[in-house]
Parts: structure tokens; sequence; C-alpha cells
């Protein structure tokens, strides 16, 4: 039989769960648009610029699994190379696909726009290989193999994949003399090593006294949270996240404990945590931000960590024993009715303290009231990530953060792309007015789509966590005030063409300075779900977050 190497590429990220394709057309990728547009499976993603793109394709690949963006070469491919950065640091398979020149002058050398006029037409591609867990440019006779080992590598090794497609053969036909599913399934593990570490763990179980599970962001990346819940359920341990853990287990059970991560915990977490004689890590990640600067104090002796690749027993490594098939085993091992701990009330922050204004404190223990169950949360780079963890969490919930690549703006092109994932679900992004300004063209993109987000906008008139750092009083962390409750007027929302060619349709959009407004407007939200809102808080310029104040205390960066 015989495919067109494009389709084919389609084909398989269709595969692989992704039906919408984000990025910018570009000369060299058009004719790939073409089939994307015309196939009744997949839909364009129509984004405002490269970098947007890729947060699009982020966002959607921590709901659905995988995303993919399209880019044109050179100035294309380069405006998406920090998007595509934070999905490999942060364990999230992207397909990056870029179109190139024909093979014809690629053989030729010739002096192209969008090249370094150096006849060097792999260098781009080069700079990607960095930040790419398989990456290939294709060629007529290696095209479909190559599709399928970067897609599969990708998918499995939950890094971010790279497939240049010159344009000459992106409508080109190849014989293939049988299509056959991709291999997703990753090894299975050693049995004998297996065997020998369930033995020692459940061992190691059995003696404790006062064992504590603390779950991590692997468990998200490896689609694991089920396998979890049930371990958690199962073992009746308390049970605790840390930050980028956050939305891996469901809060409403009772063994749940809330969020640890190093000094920034709360104090009763962190006292429960410290009494602890045997801790089971799940699918741990240790950034900075995520252990509070380094501050875990898990004694590596009485410490199980289970890792996607390995399990770790105290001082002991298991190579090749994957959390994923070793967790149900260890389940299964522990007796039928879970044990009984009598912890006392769960540790909360700081109840709302009295006043008007609109304060860190009022609006992360008031939110929550409003919110929808299964939400998706976005929560920026800076206050709300920060704040974000120690949140009553709906029933349900998906945090989206980015503590480990932390670049600001991330968070309103990783919004479309959750909201695209699954338009069921509610999305609530929470977004500070520095970050908004570097990707705040994706809202016109929000309208496009018909998507209807919950747009929080933080303005506390400046770089807030820039300024706890360094430079509290800097120009440079300061910049210019928009007119942020009026960006869906701006971007089109009211115009009576885009209205009728399918336009978000808009409810609350204005400005919001005191509490009563805020609990006003949020009725308003709750009571239209089918509509986009705009929320502009005005809030005090240097009021933080705890989580957030404590963090900076012991930055190196000061």
């Amino acid at each position: 039989m015989q495919i067109e190497i494009g389709q084919h590429l389609i084909n398989r990220l269709k595969e692989i769960n992704i039906n919408h394709i984000f990025g910018v057309p570009g000369d060299y990728n058009m004719p790939l648009l073409d089939m994307i547009e015309d196939d009744p499976e997949t839909v364009w993603g129509n984004n405002a610029n490269e970098l947007n793109a890729s947060y699009a394709a982020d966002g959607y690949a921590r709901i659905r699994g995988a995303g993919a963006v399209v880019t044109t070469f050179g100035v294309g491919e380069l405006s998406a190379v920090n998007g595509l950065a934070g999905s490999y640091s942060e364990m999230l398979p992207v397909i990056h696909i870029v179109g190139t020149p024909s093979t014809k002058s690629q053989k030729k050398k010739a002096m192209l726009h969008h090249t370094l006029g150096d006849g060097d037409f792999d260098v781009f591609y080069r700079m990607s290989e960095m930040i790419s867990c398989a990456s290939s440019h294709l060629q007529i006779n290696n095209a479909i193999a190559e599709i399928d080992r970067v897609i599969s590598q990708s998918f499995l090794k939950k890094r971010t994949g790279y497939i240049g497609i010159p344009i000459d053969l992106i409508m080109a036909k190849v014989e293939v003399p049988e299509i056959k599913p991709l291999q997703l399934s990753l090894a299975k593990n050693a049995v004998q090593t297996q065997e020998i570490a369930l033995k020692v763990v459940t061992d190691a179980i059995s003696k404790a006294e006062h064992p504590v599970i603390v779950v991590d962001g692997c468990v998200l990346r490896h689609g694991a949270t089920e396998i979890v819940q049930e371990f958690v359920t199962r073992s009746g341990f308390p049970t605790y996240v840390a930050p980028m853990g956050k939305g891996a287990v469901d809060e409403s059970l009772d063994s749940y404990r809330g969020c640890y991560s190093g000094n920034i915990t709360l104090e009763g977490i962190d006292k429960e945590i410290k009494k602890a004689d045997l801790i089971i890590e799940v699918g741990s990640i240790k950034s900075d931000f995520n252990t509070g600067n380094f501050s875990y104090a898990l004694d590596r002796s009485k410490t199980i960590t289970l890792h996607s690749f390995a399990t770790i027993v105290f001082l002991a490594e298991y190579q090749k024993v994957s959390m994923l098939e070793f967790l149900p085993l260890l389940t299964a091992s522990l007796p039928k009715e879970p044990r009984v701990f009598n912890l006392g009330p769960r540790d909360k922050p700081l109840p709302i303290q009295p006043g008007t204004e609109i304060t860190q404190n009022y609006l992360w223990n008031k939110v929550p009231e409003f919110m929808d169950e299964n939400a998706i949360i976005c929560a920026e780079t800076g206050t709300s990530e920060f704040a974000s963890f120690n949140m009553s969490a709906p029933k349900g919930a998906t945090y989206i953060t980015q503590f480990l690549w932390g670049s600001i703006g991330y968070t309103v092109g990783a919004a479309l792309g959750a909201a695209i994932a699954d338009r069921k679900r509610r999305v609530y992004l929470f977004v500070g007015d520095g970050s908004f300004q570097l990707t705040a063209q994706e809202v016109s993109v929000y309208l496009h789509h018909g998507i209807t987000p919950v747009i929080f906008l933080l303005n506390n008139d400046g770089y807030l966590i820039e300024k706890l750092i360094h430079g509290p009083h800097r120009a440079y962390n300061n910049f210019q005030m928009w007119q942020y409750s009026k960006a869906l007027d701006f971007f089109g929302a009211h115009l009576e063409r885009n209205i009728k060619e399918g336009c978000s349709k808009v409810g609350f959009e204005g400005k919001v300075e005191t509490r009563d407004q805020f609990e006003s407007a949020m009725k308003e939200v709750q009571a239209s779900p089918d509509k986009i809102h705009f929320l502009e808080l005005i809030m005090p310029r240097f009021d933080a977050p705890r989580e957030l104040e404590l963090l900076v205390a012991t930055s190196e960066n000061r």
C-alpha cells in the first residue's frame, strides 16, 4: 500500500490521542496544514505565535497525555524552543514538527530565506536535538520508520520529540508493506529483581509504626494516578503531595494530609513527616521549588522511592523495577483492611483575615468555594503557583503549573491547550499582570476557538516574585500599566463578525477591587459556565503568599 508521508504523521499523532495540533503557518509547512485542515478528525490551533503554540501543546499534553506543535523552518521553530525546553524539562511528550526547505534546495545549499545564509540546513535541527529525547530530519527512504521511532520514544520517555519534514516530502507517497500500531508499552520489569524488591518493601511496611506516602509529579506524567489512589486507599497511610504532585491524590480522602515542600510546609504537616519511621515516595522530582529550596528533611535510611525506571529501598537500588508494574503488586500484598491513624484535623493555611482588600490570604481561601468539580486550575509562575499548593482543591481537580521550568506567561498558552483537550471541564487561569504581558495575544485564540475559561488577572502592579528576591523598588521590576479588564473587547469578543463565526460568549469582564465585588462577580461566573469571564483583581502591591515569602527567604539569588 501507499501513503503520503504527511498523512502518516497525522495518523500517528491521532494514535497517541492528539486531535488538535497547535502552531503557526509558514511557507515551508503549509501543505501539511492543508492535510490537517482537511482531516475530519484533526483541528488546527490557529495560535498567535509559536511560543504560545508550544505552551498550548504542553497544556494539551498534561490533559491528553501528548501534544503536538507545527512550526516553520528557522524563524518559527526557534520561537517555540523556550516552550519545548519547558516540556522536556517537565517530562511531557510534545512532538515538534518543523516544515523545512525542499530536499533539492537543501542539496544545493541554496541561500534561502529563514536560513543563516551558510547552506547549513541542519543547524536548527541540531539545536533541538539537545532538548529532544528523539529527533529526525526526514528523508524519503526513512520517513515512515523515523516518524514512528520519534513519536514512540517521545511517548514512552515522556520527553519532547523533533521531526523535520522537507516541504516536498509532505505529500510524497511511499510504499509500505503494512502499518502496525505503534509500540507504546514499557518493557516488563525484571521478574527476579521485582520479587526481591517486593519482599523487602513489604517487610519494611510490616515493621513500620508511622509510615507515610509522598506523591509527586512523575505520577501525573505517567498517568499513574489510579494505581496510586488504590495504594493510598488500601494502605490507609497518611498521604501527602509535593507541589508538582498536586492533583494526583483525591483530597477528600481521610488519609490525605496536605502538601509537603521542605521548609515552606505548613507546621503541622512538617511535624507529621518528621515523625514518620517509613517514607514511601512515589514519582519524586527533587527540584528546588518542589522541595523548598532543597530543604526536604527525608532520611534516606528510612525512605523507599518508587520511580518509573527503578525502585530504591533505603540505600539499595533495584534497577528496571518500574512503579507502574510494581505498585499494583505492592497494593495487592497489603492487608485488605486499611490501617487507621488518628492524627487529628488536617493542618490548613491561616483562615481569612478581616479586611476589604483582595489579599492573597483572602483569594486562595475563598476562590475554591466557587469552583466546579473536575476543574483544571492553571497557576502561573510566581504568587499563583506557590499559593495554589495549599489551597483546597475541588474534587477531581487537575493542576497545571511549571515549578521546574518556570517560564512566565506559560499558563496563558497552557490554559488554551488544556481547555481544548477536554471541553467538558472548566478551566480556571490565575496569572499575574507581568506574566500576562508576555503572552496576552493567546486570549484572542481562546475567543477564536469558543472556549470559556475563567481568567483571574492578579494585578499587583509589577513583577512581585522578582521584587521579593531583589530590587523591590527598582524600575526594572515595573512596567506599563494596561487596561487588563478590557482585554476581551480588544481581542474582538464583541465584534459581530467574530460572534457569527463562533467566538466565545462573554460573561463577567471588569475590574474587581473589593471582596464584596469579588463574591458578586463569582456568583455571575458560577451561573454562566458557557461563557468566558475576565476578572482583573486589584491586589496590594507587595502582598505575597506565605509559601513564596518563605521560599524567597532562602533563595541564593537575593
